[in-house]
């Protein structure tokens, strides 16, 4: 609605294209599927949304991908990038624009680290170049306000799961300082789930090892997804 698509899918049609995409591809475990949402076709090229005059298309690409990042421990060094605020590129609106990410994502490379932690405008932390980020320190799961980073659905899981399981949590502007002296730290998306963070600017967190509320919170997540969600094949 934000980018004022003529039209949007209902959940129930997004999810009866992805069932055909999987039953057409044989496909019923270990898949991951990414999609998006075009504006439709154009007459003509050019920016002007009215050029658009069907649509719009729906992309399902569906490819057997298991859990991407590694639970013993990801490294992270601080991007020169900034995340872009609300009044700029509101992270809210999840877009096919990653150059961002991609900039940064270059730099951890180049350094040698697993990813990028990202910083707003204001200084404080964003995510990484690719999910969310958490910390912990004296029990307390803590992790960035929604001002520079996206909405992340994992993200959600994880406040929802500290809220139903008395772990206290705090959402908050964080400084590279409260990352620097927490007992634990991870990340979270889609593909990776929840990931230790280990090591940020060469920097140890905790005992460099996987905390035992993030094993928690793995393992209550584990079995969160096990029990719910939409059946797509039943069988």
């Amino acid at each position: 609605m934000a980018l004022a698509f003529a039209d949007i899918p209902t959940d129930e049609k997004i999810i009866e294209e992805i069932r055909r995409t999987l039953i057409a591809n044989g496909m019923r475990d270990g898949v991951h599927i990414r999609l998006t949402l075009t504006r439709g076709v154009k007459v003509t090229s050019g920016m002007d949304p009215r050029l658009n005059r069907e649509g719009p298309t729906l992309i399902v690409l569906a490819e057997h991908k298991a859990p991407v990042y590694d639970r013993s421990g990801r490294r992270l060094i601080t991007s020169s990038m900034r995340r872009f605020g609300p009044d700029t590129l509101d992270p809210k609106i999840h877009h096919a624009n990653l150059l961002q990410s991609i900039l940064a994502k270059i730099e951890a490379n180049a350094a040698g680290a697993d990813d990028a932690l990202m910083l707003d405008q204001r200084g404080f932390i964003a995510e990484t170049n690719a999910t969310n980020l958490f910390f912990v320190r004296g029990g307390v799961v803590m992790t960035s306000r929604t001002v520079a980073c996206p909405e992340g659905i994992t993200r959600a899981t994880v406040l929802e799961l500290c809220a139903q399981h008395a772990i206290p949590s705090r959402v908050d502007d964080l400084s590279l300082t409260e990352a620097y002296r927490a007992d634990e730290a991870f990340c979270t998306g889609t593909m990776g789930e929840l990931a230790s963070v280990t090591e940020i600017d060469g920097r140890i967190i905790g005992d460099g090892s996987p905390g035992p509320l993030t094993k928690r919170l793995s393992e209550l997540y584990s079995e969160l997804t096990a029990r719910e969600g939409v059946v797509l094949i039943g069988g």
